[in-house]
């Protein structure tokens, strides 16, 4: 079934529709946190997602005012974009040093330069779609399958040198998601219909999305904990700050006076902060130096805070 007239099965319109708020809320989100290059990796992957579902499922359109040429290779460039970003996004998300080669040399080797071969410049002279797609997909296909492997292949390692539940679940999960991917070249070079395309290029997405979940669910538990444990770090020195200011026998605002010195403020700032003067705020010091048994701000600060 068709959406509004176009060439666009109504199966690809609630993915994209589905994939474009994802997008929306991720991108939202990485907004609040910009440091979390891991959430980047996966906006630009969801990104190249949309532009396949969009340029491959809906072009070629003769109500488009565009040569049919060119609508052909932008709807192939946005497949074979989104399989050169495939290597890279594992490699940089999952750390996978031995995709590495894959990562910065094969896809432009195996994929970007057979697609500027066969469909930038060999459809562009001859017109021939099917030639272009019978000798510009061979080459990704034979690379997709050596993917697999090699990424088979250090998934595996990385599971024996630790193996418990946590890691044999994502080494699943992994395997499981690169495989569609990789069947993409596949189903397009056999002609197969729209709606297998799109369910077996989303499928890989929509297991990848598992596993960022799940890897940014444990991510934020992480530093959750972290930040109970700074909170209770912080906790501990404000007690050990008034048991040490009771074991010396200061005042309460002797007391006072030690915490705003901690916070770096001069005498004056002090004064202003206890609607005092400013030769009391001295006079104080010098007092709790005399209890403590300490010449400078310094040495008090540190022999209050063991």
């Amino acid at each position: 079934m068709l959406v509004f007239g176009t060439e666009m099965e109504l199966i690809t319109f609630i993915f994209v529709l589905f994939e474009s708020l994802i997008f929306f809320f991720q991108f939202i989100y990485y907004l609040s946190r910009p440091q979390d290059k891991k959430r980047l990796l996966y906006l630009i992957l969801l990104l190249l997602l949309l532009f396949y579902n969009v340029g491959a499922n809906l072009l070629p359109d003769p109500n488009i005012p565009l040569p049919i040429i060119l609508q052909n290779i932008i709807a192939y460039s946005s497949g074979f974009v989104m399989a050169a970003y495939i290597p890279y996004y594992f490699y940089k998300a999952y750390d996978l040093q031995k995709l590495r080669f894959q990562a910065k040399y094969g896809i432009f080797l195996f994929i970007v330069l057979p697609f500027i071969i066969f469909f930038v410049i060999g459809y562009t002279l001859d017109g021939n779609l099917i030639h272009a797609r019978d000798r510009g997909l061979f080459i990704p296909m034979l690379y997709g399958g050596y993917f697999v492997y090699v990424i088979f292949k250090e998934v595996y390692k990385k599971l024996r040198e630790n193996v418990n539940n946590e890691n044999i679940i994502n080494a699943v999960i992994v395997c499981c998601a690169v495989l569609p991917w990789s069947m993409v070249p596949v189903v397009v070079y056999l002609d197969s219909s729209q709606l297998v395309e799109v369910l077996v290029c989303n499928t890989g997405f929509c297991i990848m999305t598992i596993i960022f979940i799940r890897q940014s669910i444990k991510d934020s538990k992480a530093e959750y904990k972290l930040l109970l444990e700074m909170n209770k770090g912080q906790l501990l020195q404000e007690e050990r700050y008034d048991l040490n200011c009771k074991r010396y026998n200061l005042t309460v605002r002797e007391t006072g006076i030690v915490k705003l010195i901690d916070k770096g403020l001069k005498y004056k700032s002090i004064a202003e902060e206890l609607f005092i003067s400013e030769r009391t705020v001295s006079k104080h010091v010098q007092n709790i130096f005399i209890k403590v048994g300490v010449s400078n701000k310094v040495e008090l600060i540190n022999k209050l805070s063991e």
